[in-house]
Order: structure tokens, then sequence, then C-alpha cells
């Protein structure tokens, strides 16, 4: 279907242009003045119709292009420098991760890489990130985002959980091995869009792990046992 989509004789999503590229509800469409024209193939007018249809053809396919794109998220790096990515919740959350969380718990921290559901490689800064030794192949299981918090000296390894897919013991054990000639301290954090989501996979975060949720961006949940035990000030 792509190469119809490419082709602007079939509509991708037409009903929902946000709706995740990913998604399993997606739907396609006969392009309406495509579906006039094939209806025509076998009469006398069916060359004169097909030219016609052709020479509009690239405007229509520039057109539908341009809806795609006015639905992407737009994703603020730095400031006066945007990417955007593929609509969709899990776009939505790591631009939270990029934009709430990096500059509460990470601030002055640095964008090196950021998934993408429709491109994988979103957002790559391979050379920044080889200068801190880690070399990654387009083979590597990356997670949702990568921040150098220069501060610190600490890569965050953060994924973005939408329906699956926390750090558990299984991909803290994956990433310690595709990150371990960092000569950054590695950082392991699962972000979710709320609580409720989180509950959902609660048993499964791995210890010594950081959990953030994007609609309490002031928190930082730690599952790291002893370390931050003691009281609070409660002025």
């Amino acid at each position: 279907m792509h190469q119809l989509c490419d082709a602007g004789i079939v509509l991708y999503t037409p009903d929902k242009p946000d709706r995740p590229v990913n998604s399993p509800k997606a739907v396609y469409q006969v392009e309406p003045a495509a579906l006039v024209l094939l209806r025509t193939f076998g009469i006398p007018a069916w060359h004169e119709h097909l030219a016609a249809w052709l020479a509009g053809r690239e405007t229509l396919v520039a057109r539908y292009a341009m809806e795609r794109e006015q639905s992407r998220i737009p994703v603020e790096i730095v400031p006066g420098h945007k990417i955007t990515l593929s609509p969709g919740t899990h776009s939505a959350l790591i631009k939270a991760i990029i934009e709430d969380f990096a500059p509460r718990f990470a601030p002055g921290s640095v964008l090196l890489y950021a998934g993408d559901t429709g491109e994988k490689w979103g957002y790559f800064d391979a050379a920044r990130l080889a200068d801190l030794g880690v070399n990654v192949d387009t083979h590597g299981k990356m997670p949702d985002v990568v921040l150098h918090y220069t501060a610190n000296n600490w890569l965050l390894l953060v994924e973005s959980v939408t329906s699956h897919g926390p750090v558990d013991g299984k991909r803290h054990a994956e990433l310690a091995h595709l990150f371990a000639d960092s000569t950054a301290g590695l950082v392991f954090v699962t972000a979710f869009p709320n609580r409720a989501v989180m509950g959902q996979h609660l048993g499964e975060i791995a210890w010594e792990t950081e959990v953030w949720v994007a609609d309490a961006p002031s928190h930082l949940i730690h599952f790291n046992g002893v370390r931050f035990l003691g009281p609070y000030d409660a002025s």
C-alpha cells in the first residue's frame, strides 16, 4: 500500500490524519479523483482522462503530504531548534520527556537520540555519542530518548511507555550491554503518561531505575531502595 499512497492513488487514514503510523486502526481510501479516473478505464476517453489526472498528480501528492506534515508533533531540542515526530501518544510522551522531564531533572542536558514510530532514527547525534565511547549501528535497540546530563556526566536512557516496554530486568540488561563502553554514568528511566498506565506495569519495573510520570512532571519515583530513605521537611 505504501507505493499507492506515495503515488496519491490511495489515502492513508483520511478520517484521522493524526492517527499514529503504527496504529492497528489504520484505514485506506482510494483518492476521490483517482476513483473517478479508474471508473473510466476501458472507454475511448481513458487516455485523455489519464493525462489530465497525471497533470495534477504532483499537486495532489504534495497536498496530502503537507496534511500529514502538519499533524506531526514539534519538539524543541534547544531554543530555536525543533524537530518533528510522527503523530501519536508515544511521540507526545517523548516530547514531554525532552521538554518537561529534562529541564527539571537534568537541566542543561543535551539530546543525543529521540526515536520516532514512523522513522526509527528520528533524531540522532551519533558523533557526540561516539565521543562518550558509544557506537551504535542501526541494529542496536535504542531507548526512546538518550540525554547527556553534562553537569554530572550521566547518560539518561529513557523508555517512553504508552502501552508496553518499561525498563524491566531484561531491558535493563540490554541497555547496560548496548552502552557498556560509555564513559558517562548510566541512568535508567521509564516515563509514563500517567499513573494509571504506570500501574499496569508496576510489577515489571527494574530496581535501580527511575520512573517519571508526565502528568505529575515535578516528581520522580526512585526504585532504588534505601539510597533515598529519609524524612521530608514539612515546611
